[in-house]
């Protein structure tokens, strides 16, 4: 016997004589795969997959319920448009807003420089040009001193022809700048100026002032038919209370209305500025 026989046979007999040492036979079936196993098999399946599905809808209906109802509204940036693909609301960014505002103001003082300009423009070629039907033959001297005496002489014949329409022509104009000099005085820029407000006191001074102050000089000459020392202040005197109380009143009124305010504002706004007005007005009469 060899030697690896012997090691074999002791090996087996110390296994064998060893008392812990049992061994038992395993015996391994295989289960052949029938059709009510994969009928179970899909419907274990199928069951965990409806698991998943509700568990990702409740996740996504609770981030629903937590997320803010205002962010409806978000938007594609590089599209512009909302998440449901609508174009009725467009969010505006801060800074985007800064650049709306600055065009708009741009914009708007780029019109009111071009209304002054050449309403400015216009004026100063009608005074220059009052004797261009006589030029020839004169030099740019006598142009310039004939200038302010032809003018005045043009206006007394235009207020011959037609005295309420000359005196409304010169109210409106004069009503006109006098609002844009009030507002440069609020402080605001030369060509910011609100040109609506402009055109409301331009247009009561046209329709309204020059129209009135034409028959209320006609009734002063009647109230006052004296040529004696005190006529003249008297006459001062009665313009500087009586008629201007009125004229502001209807002033302050009239602009209201075109306003479109109510009743009580127009009121409001009138007792507050009544007396101030009235007493300026006294301040500025000799200028």
């Amino acid at each position: 016997m060899s030697t690896l026989c012997k090691v074999s046979l002791l090996t087996t007999k110390s296994i064998s004589n060893s008392p812990k040492f049992s061994c038992s036979p395993v015996i391994f079936s295989i289960k052949p795969i029938t059709a009510s196993h994969k009928v179970s098999t899909s419907k274990n399946l199928s069951l965990l997959t409806s698991k998943r599905r509700k568990w990702v809808i409740g996740s996504v209906t609770e981030d629903k319920e937590v997320f803010p109802a205002d962010n409806k509204l978000l938007k594609d940036d590089k599209n512009g448009l909302l998440v449901n693909g609508s174009e009725d609301f467009e969010a505006v960014s801060s800074d985007d807003k800064e650049v709306v505002g600055d065009n708009d103001k741009l914009i708007s003082r780029a019109i009111n420089a071009t209304i002054v300009l050449g309403a400015g423009t216009f004026a100063v070629t009608r005074l220059l040009t009052i004797d261009h039907d006589y030029w020839h033959g004169w030099t740019l001297y006598e142009i310039l001193r004939y200038v302010p005496e032809h003018n005045w002489i043009a206006y007394e014949q235009a207020l011959k022809a037609n005295p309420v329409l000359a005196k409304m022509a010169i109210s409106g104009i004069v009503y006109f700048i006098g609002d844009w000099i009030a507002q440069c005085y609020e402080g605001k820029p030369l060509f910011d100026f609100d040109l609506q407000r402009m055109f409301r006191s331009g247009l009561v001074g046209f329709t309204l002032h020059g129209s009135l102050s034409h028959y209320y000089y006609k009734f002063c000459e009647a109230l006052f038919p004296f040529q004696d020392w005190w006529v003249v202040p008297a006459k001062v005197a009665f313009d500087q209370t009586v008629w201007a109380a009125v004229w502001n009143s209807i002033y302050f009124v009239v602009l209201g209305f075109l306003r479109f305010e109510s009743a009580a504002n127009i009121f409001s706004e009138l007792k507050s500025t009544f007396w101030p007005m009235l007493t300026v007005r006294s301040f500025f009469f000799p200028i």
